[in-house]
């Protein structure tokens, strides 16, 4: 007989509907996954084994199993709860109208429980669009996927207890999760910036970071506090809004980082990967299906390359396309997929590889050759992408024994949701104004006008360049409520472009 199983395969970020066929023929023993399965053909030891010790017969047929549609590609251990079902069901002891209304996944293990898989909250977003009555989940995916309202989420604990349920002998509460009461938390910052000792205007300067939504590179010797800053900016980014926490939360889902039991995300993500990274573990892609990487994982957060020149020149090119479209598009034999890379980048680095080029208390032991040499690693192009580059210099001892108290992270994101209000009422944060609003947004004044120019013809700046230190004095006048953008602040914008200043001759 045959019997049919709805399932789900993820593309992305997204899930695509697929229908796990099985079929008991006559014939010598033999079981056989067709339809672009790959490593899901390990399914068949797992559900083998499950089915066995979960107390149910394995059939002494022909079993063909077909996950249609046989073009997509299928990868992961998610199919095995579908598969076992599905040659259950099709000796015909499941009604046919269960079958249709529930999207199934999990991963079995050799006893018969149901472990938890990748991507459950695009399934129930794909299950919901599909029309279906439900989905059938581990318990570990239960919340997460509980987020989609419309949908019932059905947690199985075991392959037994989901065909229980299918069969309509046992009754199962679907999963319900008080969703005001997770789209109103907030967590409260670890990390305050009232910790970091001096560094008032590197503070000054990340809070126009966040306002904005800018990039940002610190430069200093070690020990100056550039890793401590950095990991305080998420605390100053706004809440996440409901949709901007349902896609960060897709993204982890399907990366496979989400942990078990946790439902939406609600704080700002900061990813900080090593400097030994691969192309891959950056922006996405790998063997088999391509999954996120960290430019993806930082989505609506922050991401912090430390000793941003150690990092293979490779890798930060390919930084140039997420930073200015804001997406990831890995592109394959098989297909394209675009992944979502809507962050904060935060570099750090040493002013030369000793690290004290400029440091009036310590010697630098670099010739010039050296130190053009460690900065070339950054070329022209990855720098116009990065709207401050700002100096760090060592703490002096009497700021660092002070008992001076500087601006709290409360008060800093107070100021930063002002600005960003003041923005959004635009229809843009001021780092993704389009260039045909830039003139209307960023008019200048006279007096604006020229200390623009002279900063142009000094510095030799790019067409890009321009645009980023106009974006970024808007922000800078949207933190001082200032409705036009004067020379003062064109004059500090220009102040945050020290890499573009003849800073290492």
């Amino acid at each position: 007989m045959l019997a049919t199983i709805l399932s789900s395969a993820l593309h992305g970020i997204d899930a695509l509907p697929v229908e796990v066929e099985v079929d008991l023929g006559r014939g010598m023993p033999h079981f056989a996954i067709v339809g672009l399965g790959g490593a899901v053909k390990e399914s068949r030891a797992r559900v083998r084994t499950a089915m066995r010790n979960a107390g149910y017969d394995f059939p002494q047929n022909r079993v063909i199993v077909n996950l249609a549609p046989a073009d997509v590609k299928k990868e992961g251990s998610a199919y095995d709860l579908p598969i076992a079902l599905g040659i259950l069901a099709a000796s015909g002891t499941i009604p046919a109208e269960r079958l249709r209304a529930y999207a199934v996944l999990g991963e079995l293990s050799l006893d018969g429980r149901v472990k938890p898989i990748r991507g459950a909250l695009p399934i129930a977003a794909a299950a919901r669009t599909r029309g279906l009555r439900g989905v059938l989940l581990p318990p570990g995916n239960a919340a997460e996927a509980a987020v989609i309202q419309g949908v019932d989420v059905v947690a199985v604990e075991t392959l037994a207890e989901a065909f229980d349920f299918l069969r309509g002998e046992r009754a199962c509460t679907p999963t319900r999760v008080d969703l005001p009461a997770v789209v109103a938390a907030h967590a409260v910052a670890d990390a305050d910036f009232s910790d970091v000792k001096g560094q008032e205007h590197v503070k000054r300067a990340l809070e126009v970071a966040a306002a904005g939504g800018h990039n940002v590179i610190l430069i200093g010797p070690p020990g100056s506090g550039k890793t401590m800053l950095a990991k305080r900016i998420p605390g100053i980014l706004p809440p996440l809004s409901f949709d901007e926490a349902l896609e960060t939360t897709q993204v982890h889902s399907v990366a496979g980082v989400l942990a078990p039991g946790s439902s939406l995300l609600r704080e700002r993500p900061y990813r900080a990967p090593h400097h030994t990274i691969s192309d891959a573990g950056l922006l996405g892609g790998g063997a088999g299906l391509p999954r996120p990487g960290e430019v993806s994982l930082a989505h609506h957060g922050v991401l912090f390359l430390d000793e941003l020149p150690e990092f293979s020149r490779n890798v930060l090119e390919l930084l140039r396309q997420p930073l200015e479209d804001r997406t990831v598009t890995i592109a394959r034999s098989q297909g394209t997929l675009e992944f979502p890379a809507s962050f904060v980048l935060v570099g750090a680095m040493n002013p030369c590889p000793c690290g004290y080029h400029g440091d009036p208390t310590r010697e630098c032991r670099c010739t010039g050759a050296i130190i053009q040499r460690y900065v070339g690693k950054l070329s022209g192009p990855l720098l116009d992408r990065i709207d401050l580059h700002v100096e760090v210099p060592a703490v002096p001892y009497q700021e660092l024994r002070g008992n001076g108290v500087g601006a709290t992270t409360e008060e800093m994101r107070a100021r930063v949701e002002a600005a960003r209000r003041v923005q959004l009422g635009r229809g843009h944060l001021n780092s993704a104004l389009p260039s045909r609003l830039l003139r209307k947004v960023c008019a200048l004044d006279e007096a604006g006008e020229r200390t623009l120019e002279m900063a142009v013809r000094r510095l030799g700046l790019s067409a890009r360049a321009h645009d980023r230190i106009l974006k970024v004095a808007r922000t800078i006048a949207d933190l001082g409520g200032s409705e036009t953008v004067q020379a003062k602040h064109v004059a500090e914008a220009v102040q945050y472009r020290s890499l573009d200043r003849s800073y290492w001759s």
